[in-house]
């Protein structure tokens, strides 16, 4: 892990794209503006994960559908 320090509007640029400033530290508190392109995703990391686990849930559900569809067409 790359570790920087940082004051407020200063940045850290990541590739062409990525930009991210420090634009307020309020006590343990650091706000971060991001400046990237609109087709790059950008989550609280406990909303990416929350947003994995509903994925996970969704396409195991749907093999389990298929599964069952398979079983069931197979059987005529």
């Amino acid at each position: 892990m790359l570790v920087l320090t940082r004051k407020i509007n200063q940045s850290i640029q990541i590739g062409d794209d990525i930009e991210l400033t420090i634009l307020a530290i309020d006590g343990e508190q650091v706000k971060i503006g991001i400046n990237a392109p609109k087709h790059i995703e950008i989550h609280r990391k406990e909303v990416y994960i929350a947003i994995q686990e509903e994925n996970n849930k969704a396409s195991s559900v749907s093999i389990d559908l298929l599964k069952n569809l398979s079983a069931q067409i197979h059987k005529k």
